[in-house]
């Protein structure tokens, strides 16, 4: 692709991941970093000079007609609005999870990126990540017949700042949002209920937020699949991300990533690398894929696999997930 031919993006948000975004669109070849936005200024140079852009505001950036997509990697209080600016500027939306934390407002957001008729993506990265894919398209192929269940495990080596997780919407709309993506990707249907319990052994300051450190979710589907979602804010071990899938003919998983695939057989015993340190390591390869999946709907006019929608959906099974564990009692979804 020619250098003129290239869509020029502005990024909203210089942290971990909008750093990592950074670095994936100055490696793409339709895409050029024009402008990094951040509130905070010395990480929006840095940013910005690392990869030959600009430092700009909302407003500057949203009026340029030279920017054709907008990549929003800020903090989640930021989303929607910036979603409702960039639709109505015209411009191409990647969104990272989740869309807002309030379902009526992202519901709002959806409806502005209709109106707009721009492309809206958001960044379930874990549809990308080549082993979850891999599992995908052979459950898809009929491997092992029906899916009958589905048994995720989600679990960080460490909690977050106490001030993060008072703002984070909750275990079920911050980490979980992602499980829940994965259940309606997997199991390819809608959920009729949803019970959710949790708690906070051992973490006494992740309970003074009013949060849970640890949740189990179980799922039903209108044809009877179930799904079991096991989460906890610590593993001492790394970043443990894992599913199963049974089926009437059989079972697939897949399962974590490891820094190497060495192991070491001694006499006193066997081992091999504990799972990467983080989400960054884990899904480095995902993040990589699903901005060159944005970039091909762009270009090429594909529709998007992570839709605004699809955010949406998975943000109302947080919500009633939420609601779940505060009333203590299995619920009804509207589908």
């Amino acid at each position: 692709m020619t250098e003129k031919a290239r869509i020029d993006v502005a990024l909203f948000g210089a942290g971990r991941i909008g750093t990592i975004h950074a670095g994936n669109l100055a490696r793409h070849p339709a895409a050029r970093l024009r402008y990094v936005i951040d509130v905070h200024q010395p990480a929006a140079e840095a940013l910005a000079s690392k990869h030959d852009a600009q430092v700009a505001s909302v407003e500057q950036a949203l009026a340029d007609p030279a920017v054709g997509a907008v990549v929003i990697g800020s903090s989640t209080d930021t989303h929607a609005d910036l979603i409702l600016r960039a639709a109505a500027a015209g411009k191409a939306i990647f969104c990272e999870k989740p869309v807002d934390l309030d379902v009526e407002r992202a519901r709002a957001c959806a409806a502005a990126v209709s109106k707009a008729g721009v492309t809206c993506m958001i960044g379930f990265q874990r549809r990308f990540d080549p082993t979850f894919a891999a599992l995908k398209q052979r459950l898809d192929a009929g491997e092992i017949g029906k899916p009958e269940m589905l048994v995720v495990t989600s679990r960080d080596p460490g909690p977050p700042p106490a001030s993060y997780i008072a703002s984070s919407g909750g275990v079920f709309k911050d980490m979980l949002i992602h499980d829940f993506d994965i259940f309606r990707w997997i199991l390819g249907g809608e959920a009729v209920s949803v019970h959710a319990t949790g708690g906070c052994p051992g973490l006494p300051e992740v309970a003074a937020t009013g949060d849970i450190s640890h949740a189990a979710v179980t799922l039903r589907t209108r044809d009877g699949a179930l799904c079991q979602i096991n989460t906890s804010r610590r593993a001492a071990y790394g970043y443990d991300q894992r599913f199963e899938v049974l089926g009437s003919k059989g079972l697939l998983q897949a399962g974590n990533v490891r820094p190497t695939e060495v192991v070491a057989w001694g006499e006193q015993a066997i081992s091999s690398d504990k799972p990467e340190a983080f989400f960054l390591e884990r899904y480095r390869a995902a993040y990589a894929l699903e901005i060159e999946h944005f970039f091909d709907a762009l270009v090429n006019g594909t529709p998007v696999r992570t839709t605004i929608e699809d955010g949406i959906k998975a943000l109302e099974l947080a919500e009633l997930a939420t609601r779940s564990w505060r009333e203590g009692k299995a619920l009804e979804c509207a589908i």
